[in-house]
């Protein structure tokens, strides 16, 4: 095929961006690559481009400077519903106790039927997030020739 992609970088318009910036960055341990703002913090601005060992994600306030309401449209919130980004992870034990303590609300990861353990959670805009990994080998072994893992028993 002619076009070639490099990558995918989802783009999430948030309420708060200093409430999205937390949970991405401090919570879940993304780094800020660049920012919109004007300042060093990044939370300030309307735009942040997020990166966590080669995952990307983009966050962008959902209203301009002056025009957001009090309080998330619940129309808006609720459609979110809609949306579930997937994530490869592979300590999904050990990071569910990291989010519990952190105080999040995840469902302790569970094996889907088709070979994945599964880990959900939403974050504060009610984005659905679910991090995965293969526990059979069949699956495991056709995320090494997908995502170029290392070879392994598991």
């Amino acid at each position: 095929m002619g076009i070639e992609l490099s990558g995918c970088c989802p783009l999430l318009q948030v309420f708060d961006m200093p409430t999205a910036v937390a949970f991405y960055c401090d919570v879940l341990g993304f780094e800020v690559v660049s920012h919109s703002g004007n300042t060093d913090d990044a939370s300030q601005s309307g735009f942040c481009w997020l990166r966590r060992k080669g995952t990307e994600l983009m966050l962008n306030t959902a209203y301009d400077e002056g025009e957001r309401p009090e309080t998330p449209d619940p129309a808006r919130v609720a459609a979110h519903g809609d949306t579930c980004i997937y994530f490869g992870w592979e300590d999904l034990d050990g990071l569910y106790a990291e989010l519990c303590a952190k105080g999040v609300n995840a469902r302790e990861p569970k094996t889907a039927w088709y070979g994945m353990k599964q880990l959900y959670v939403t974050d504060p805009d009610g984005f659905g997030l679910c991090f995965q990994w293969p526990v059979t080998q069949g699956t495991y072994d056709s995320w090494v020739e997908a995502y170029g893992l290392e070879k392994k028993t598991i």
